[in-house]
């Protein structure tokens, strides 16, 4: 069961502020600010992703090139980021562009297949070293979930910051990510 994530009112604000320099464009139906996409950022994280897929890439080249991409992360009704919770880890759902947003949404049966759902545009370094060491509990990032290559960054050394990563002495399951398929409580 997905669940949204409940941010503490700080950061919603501190993220939507770090937003509002951000040039303007429209997207999936509304005006946001957004992260300059660049198409060729994008490319080379889907070859790098694609090539962990079939058994021939290079994870920290993967890895870079996340940290290098503006990603899509689709906003909850509350204006907190789109998670899940499983295994103990809550997972920030990110999107290489917004037809693989728009596939997501589709398959999660929001209207007008994801014309209406709003989202933020961010770095992925953003969000692996700002983003998740702010929230409480082990959290991740996926990629693409759903879509054909997905890409998980889970919450380890070398992807988050070290007093974020479960295998570190950072966090653990028991700060906060409840159990198995989203069952944890709302995060604050």
């Amino acid at each position: 069961m997905a669940r949204a994530l409940q941010t503490h009112p700080d950061l919603v604000r501190f993220i939507a502020m770090s937003f509002a320099t951000l040039p303007m464009r429209r997207g999936l139906g509304r005006q946001r600010a957004v992260a300059v996409t660049d198409l060729a950022s994008i490319t080379r994280l889907a070859g790098e992703v694609a090539a962990i897929h079939e058994g021939r890439g290079r994870p920290e080249a993967a890895i870079g090139e996340f940290r290098r991409t503006a990603v899509l992360v689709p906003l909850d009704e509350r204006g907190g980021l789109w998670t899940t919770a499983h295994g103990g880890v809550w997972w920030i759902h990110a999107f290489s562009d917004e037809s693989a947003l728009a596939r997501f949404a589709l398959a999660r049966g929001h209207a007008g297949s994801g014309s209406g759902w709003p989202f933020v545009s961010v770095l992925g370094a953003r969000l692996l070293d700002v983003v998740v060491p702010a929230v409480a509990g082990p959290t991740g990032v996926a990629l693409d979930v759903g879509g054909e290559t997905p890409f998980f960054l889970p919450p380890v050394a070398g992807i988050v910051p070290e007093g974020t990563a479960v295998d570190a002495g950072g966090v653990t399951a028991e700060d906060g990510a409840g159990g198995e398929g989203g069952t944890g409580e709302a995060r604050r």
